[in-house]
């Protein structure tokens, strides 16, 4: 395998930063290039009677974006060292959104990080990891949030 474009995904966790690291490290590897994906999760929508979306909403959402862009923008600066990276940020599920934007970019990895929960919070909740390693068209690499890097 020799990934020419890895997509990592991110979100404000240090299980996320140990991936955003590996993905790197993969990508310096194999001369490959990065999109950093961060995404949004939704909010339930307030409705106006005027059928409108309600502003807070709105602004929650432009909040949203703007506080999205500043994680990519850090993680790259992070963990980058000089790797092409570009920013891919949308409103969506978790692991949904995880898998359409490898699919648009064309990504032939996908990293991500995964708390390793277990039991009753496991089965309550998923894992967003195991949904995306089930469902996406290239491999997907899970690093654990017990992973330390081994010098």
């Amino acid at each position: 395998m020799n990934p020419r474009k890895i997509l990592i995904a991110v979100d404000n966790s240090t299980c996320s930063e140990k991936a955003a690291k590996a993905g790197y490290d993969l990508a310096k590897t194999f001369g490959a290039e990065v999109a950093l994906v961060n995404i949004i999760e939704p909010v339930p929508a307030n409705v106006n009677p005027d059928l409108s979306l309600a502003p807070v909403f709105l602004d929650t959402y432009d909040n949203s974006e703007e506080n999205s862009h500043v994680l990519l923008k850090e993680i790259e600066n992070k963990f980058s060292n000089g790797v092409p990276t570009i920013y891919l940020s949308v409103i969506d599920s978790a692991a949904h959104g995880i898998i359409q934007q490898s699919d648009e970019y064309g990504s032939d990895l996908i990293v991500i990080g995964t708390y390793g929960r277990t039991g009753l919070y496991h089965f309550l909740m998923g894992s967003v990891a195991e949904h995306v390693a089930r469902k996406a068209a290239c491999p997907v690499l899970i690093i654990p949030n017990k992973y330390e890097e081994v010098i």
